[in-house]
């Protein structure tokens, strides 16, 4: 059974850092064709936040590019997201997710964690 649990979640002040992890558990991170984070604010639909590929390649939203890296860590088997240099925009659930196939629509689904930033 596939199980993602993301962690890192918290409030944090304008300008400053947070490190997420989404925990995966029943598989490889390797065995999916791409894993993501994705973001809901309040009232608005989920978006996009990054994306890795089981090749490494990686894709950013134009608002995050330049801010956030996502990574993997081969050890641990999670996907991680590194956040620097955050804005009050960048409030919302935090979600990770992954894909089987690169065509298809995400398989799996963490519950969540919540990021706040004020300002």
């Amino acid at each position: 059974q596939v199980q993602l649990v993301e962690s890192g979640g918290g409030l944090v002040q304008a300008g400053g850092s947070l490190r997420l992890s989404c925990a995966v558990s029943g598989r490889s991170t390797f065995s999916f064709s791409a894993m993501g984070w994705y973001r809901q604010a309040p009232g608005k639909q989920r978006e996009l936040v990054a994306t890795i590929t089981s090749g490494g390649s990686t894709n950013y939203a134009d608002s995050v590019k330049g801010r956030f890296t996502i990574s993997r860590d081969n050890a641990k088997n999670t996907v991680n997201l590194q956040m620097n240099s955050l804005k009050a925009e960048d409030t919302g659930v935090y979600y990770c997710g992954a894909k089987l196939k690169q065509w298809r629509e995400y398989d799996y689904w963490g519950q969540g964690t919540q990021v706040t930033v004020s300002s």
